[in-house]
């Protein structure tokens, strides 16, 4: 193969160990050496110097886990570096050992046959760990709400049957005083607050149940596990709140899009970062983020559309916007779900709103300008022709004739 990086190394990275091989000119010929490093800060800071001792100018590693990224911490002020996915750069089989993995992995580096994943700069990746923690938070808090509910159905008591949120003032105030043994439906009734107060005699018989000790042990543990959730929630969302503060006009950006509030616009920041350079189109983002239709053909024929395995927390946060947006009414995206639904079903119609909202979240990271909507007519205007045939054709297919006249143009 040709040499197109002169000095190049590789790392087969694990938990403990780190096996590194570099290959560099010696006369005309080029040399091979292989070393293994221990994965401590004192290794890793012995391997980085070994490196500059060559003269490396391109270190690539594979994406293995999340031991790579001590790894990168103390290299990428130094190096080139390249994180490649472990699928794109299989060893031979048959000949499988760190020495061997490390070598092949340096031999496609010095080729320039790699292609790197993108890793986002120092601040968008502390970024990420605090929007990924807090969503995973509230994924928990969610979960602890749901063994609330079930906890209740326990006792008979139907609470949230009659209050839309148990977990609203009222309903918070009613539970806190049946963990600390107030059970008389009439007295909890009248803990009540504002539009609830009207539903008295519907709570007084929902209050009624047997909300013995042991019910009192479980759900005051869910409701102190709650407040602690809701407290490390709010913690972290100031953390980001004060990360993000320089880059506020991105965030208004991503908030014009129906859809998306600010914690979803912090979410998808933090996963496709600030700088929409490193994707040359929007089109790139959409396939790096695995929210467009996969590309698999054969001797004429095509076979799985299905689409490549992105970021699950991005996939998280383009779910939750697309779900609100196709509940905004009279917008483009909730036509373009109502469009395809029917044809392809609910499934792949969000995945073509989330293909438009991560590509409308490109054209405005990328231009600066905010989310002008088409509007929820927008394909009965694009081709009136087409949609004045679709719907005579629908008409007729019910046994229908159908004369067509055109109404006189408003003066």
């Amino acid at each position: 193969m040709e040499v197109i990086v002169e000095r190049a190394a590789a790392l087969d990275v694990h938990k403990a160990q780190v096996t590194a091989c570099v290959r560099v000119p010696a006369g005309r010929e080029r040399v091979q050496e292989v070393v293994q490093f221990q994965t401590t800060v004192r290794g890793l800071l012995t391997l980085r110097d070994w490196l500059q001792a060559h003269r490396v100018t391109q270190v690539a590693m594979e994406a293995s886990g999340v031991y790579w990224k001590p790894v990168w911490a103390v290299l990428e002020d130094d190096f080139e570096l390249l994180l490649v996915n472990a699928r794109h750069v299989k060893q031979v089989p048959g000949r499988k050992t760190d020495v061997s993995d490390a070598a092949w992995l340096c031999q496609l580096a010095e080729a320039g046959l790699l292609r790197a994943s993108f890793v986002p700069p120092k601040p968008i990746r502390a970024l990420r760990q605090l929007t990924r923690y807090r969503k995973a938070q509230v994924k928990e808090r969610q979960r602890e709400a749901q063994r609330l509910h079930k906890a209740l159905e326990d006792t008979g008591i139907k609470l949230d049957c009659v209050a839309t949120d148990i977990l609203g003032v009222s309903g918070r105030a009613m539970l806190d005083a049946l963990v600390q043994g107030t059970t008389d439906p009439e007295l909890l009734a009248e803990l009540a607050r504002g539009k609830l107060r009207k539903k008295i005699p519907a709570l007084k018989e929902a209050l009624e149940g047997r909300f013995e000790p042991l019910h009192a042990l479980l759900v005051g543990s869910i409701l102190a596990h709650l407040d602690f959730l809701d407290e490390q929630i709010e913690r972290l969302s100031e953390a980001i709140e004060e990360r993000l503060r320089p880059f506020k006009p991105a965030v208004e950006l991503l908030r014009s899009l129906d859809g998306i509030e600010t914690r979803t616009a912090q979410n998808i920041l933090a996963e496709i970062g600030l700088d929409m350079s490193v994707f040359p189109s929007a089109a790139h983002l959409a396939s790096w983020a695995g929210q467009c239709p996969g590309n698999d053909q054969s001797a004429g024929k095509r076979r799985s559309g299905r689409s490549r395995k992105g970021s699950k927390w991005l996939n998280d946060a383009l779910k939750d916007a697309a779900m609100a947006a196709i509940r905004t009414n009279d917008s483009y995206l909730q036509a373009q779900y109502q469009r395809l639904r029917p044809r392809i079903g609910h499934g792949r119609a969000l995945g073509a709103v989330k293909h438009s909202i991560i590509c409308a979240c490109w054209h405005m990271l990328t231009t600066g300008e905010l989310y002008r909507d088409l509007g929820g007519d927008y394909f009965r205007k694009r081709d009136p022709e087409r949609q004045t045939r679709r719907l005579v054709a629908q008409l007729e297919r019910l046994g229908h004739k159908v004369t067509l006249e055109a109404l006189p143009e408003a003066a």
